[in-house]
């Protein structure tokens, strides 16, 4: 079945400079690159990523790493990849959340680590189900950033948006 799956290559592992070696890795899945961006991530969108967390008491530090507060690199790397059974194949190569239980060969085991504090430093992250791809697609994504519509959309007229654009 064809699917896709957000990935974020997070702080740590931008600031480690693995993005490369990351990438080579989900190559060997044959997926497609259907959308990616550096983005710097706001409170109000970690907040919602990590929703499901909200009220353990390692959210806020949770939300400081994706951030980027914590390793002082404000910067993601969020793509969306698409292909035959996508969120299985990229969950094996980013091996298990906790690094010290990931597969040695999978790119947690390769470049995670746990922080004193207890949150998983995982460099990586791949979407768990279908369900939660779609939203996390719609999360990182506007329509438009992706090559192809990969689900349904409309066209919508917003007045007053304020944006900023190049001067």
């Amino acid at each position: 079945m064809i699917e896709q799956t957000l990935i974020l290559i997070k702080p740590d592992g931008l600031k480690k400079s693995l993005t490369g070696n990351i990438l080579t890795r989900l190559s060997e899945t044959k997926l497609k690159i259907v959308g990616a961006k550096v983005i710097r991530v706001s409170r109000e969108l970690a907040e919602k990523h990590y929703a499901h967390l909200k009220g353990k008491p390692f959210f806020e530090e949770l939300i400081k790493y994706l951030t980027g507060e914590l390793h002082q690199t404000p910067r993601v790397l969020a793509m969306v990849y698409e292909g035959e059974e996508a969120i299985a194949k990229v969950k094996k190569l980013a091996g298990a959340t906790n690094p010290e239980e990931a597969e040695p060969t999978s790119i947690r085991g390769a470049y995670g680590r746990i922080l004193t504090s207890g949150i998983f430093e995982n460099a990586i992250h791949a979407s768990s189900g279908l369900r939660e791809a779609e939203g996390e697609i719609k999360l990182w994504f506007k329509p438009e950033e992706l090559v192809s519509h990969l689900y349904p959309v409309e066209e919508a007229v917003k007045e007053k948006i304020k944006e900023l654009i190049w001067a």
